[in-house]
């Protein structure tokens, strides 16, 4: 039987191109300090997984970045979130995929595992975050058509579309956790933080 696929959806490093809602209210040095940190701290945790092929979904497409030389990279391509994440998964089209955000400063390997073991008994499962969209999303090879169809991205209603999509699908879900795309999530989660400044 294939292994799972963890794949982290990633921007490069670069100042000015990361996390822009959340550097138009605390800087674009600190925006990138914190995507920096964020994605270092995940990749950490990701080295505790056993039994799965991590794969680094990269956008600009051939970016290169020390942070995760040791992963397999794709680039994520053009089009939407959705387009680009439909992509990703259709390059592991009968394998057990679980694909998540890098900004997400509570998520640990626990986690992922978490939502490994729920896809064994499912065709789907979402990590829901605290303003109405998802942090992590898994499947099986049994997908929707478009799965990530007439999906109001950015807003609190991505998670509620996404699930429309999946009609007839069984769906679990793990904790809610908490994405920061502007200031008040930002400093909300000032603990979270204290060690991910380094």
């Amino acid at each position: 039987m294939s292994r799972p696929v963890v794949i982290v959806f990633a921007r490069a490093p670069r100042l000015g191109t990361v996390k822009r809602r959340l550097a138009r209210d605390i800087g674009v040095r600190e925006a990138l300090r914190f995507h920096r940190n964020a994605l270092s701290r995940l990749l950490r945790e990701l080295r505790d997984l056993r039994g799965v092929d991590v794969v680094i979904a990269i956008t600009p497409n051939r970016a290169r970045d020390d942070l995760a030389s040791r992963y397999r990279r794709i680039g994520q391509g053009r089009g939407d979130l959705g387009a680009r994440m439909a992509r990703a998964f259709r390059t592991f089209p009968r394998r057990r995929v679980v694909l998540i955000g890098s900004d997400i400063p509570g998520i640990c390997a626990a986690d992922i595992r978490e939502g490994l073991r729920k896809l064994r008994g499912c065709d789907a499962v979402f990590g829901p975050a605290m303003d109405g969209g998802y942090w992590l999303i898994g499947m099986t090879g049994r997908r929707p058509a478009a799965p990530f169809g007439n999906v109001r991205w950015s807003s609190s209603h991505a998670l509620d579309d996404t699930i429309a999509n999946f009609a007839g699908h069984r769906i679990r879900y793990l904790r809610h956790l908490r994405d920061i795309d502007d200031a008040a999530a930002f400093y909300s989660t000032v603990t979270d933080f204290a060690r991910l400044r380094g």
